[in-house]
């Protein structure tokens, strides 16, 4: 069973118990690393909005435009 879970920790002796875990080989710490090609597009995205604000969409008409092409 391979279930992904992103905690907080809250607490140094936790940390000591996940770092045990992970030693056990009982746990996998996962890299939350954004792929390059996501930053350069959220850069080019940003400098367009710059360049040109009036394009921006808000979320509500961004979802409503959504739920109208469905």
């Amino acid at each position: 069973m391979q279930e992904v879970f992103h905690l907080r920790v809250k607490k140094d002796y936790a940390e000591a118990i996940i770092i045990d875990l992970q030693k056990m080989d009982a746990v996998e710490l996962l890299s939350d690393d954004i792929p390059g090609w996501q930053v350069d597009l959220v850069k080019e995205r940003m400098e367009e909005y710059k360049r040109n604000p009036i394009v921006l969409q808000d979320f509500d008409s961004a979802i409503d435009d959504i739920e109208k092409e469905l």
